[in-house]
């Protein structure tokens, strides 16, 4: 049952991702304007907020799905939190 549920919840992600880059002024309906989106990101900037959050849902999304979380966490920020070799490991 995990595997279907990681799959389920994986897909309702990218499927919200999409509809965020494709229905983007049915998203700034209802969410309305993001006053810091509009100021660093000029004008429309909470237009190319929402397409971003859509991108960014998808990315997950997709992560999630395939259960590949753990693999691109370890692969972009594993270089700032590397992890202890265990021979290495002092025991006492």
């Amino acid at each position: 049952m995990d595997i279907f549920f990681r799959i389920l919840i994986g897909s309702i992600l990218v499927a919200l991702g999409v509809y965020f880059v494709i229905k983007t002024d049915v998203v700034y309906g209802f969410f309305g304007s993001v006053p810091s989106a509009e100021k660093y990101l000029g004008g429309g900037g909470s237009r190319l907020f929402y397409k971003l959050l859509g991108i960014i849902f998808c990315l997950v999304g997709f992560l999630w799905a395939t259960n590949l979380w753990a693999v691109f966490l370890q692969g972009t920020i594993g270089t700032f939190f590397p992890q202890p070799d265990p021979s290495k490991v002092y025991t006492p």
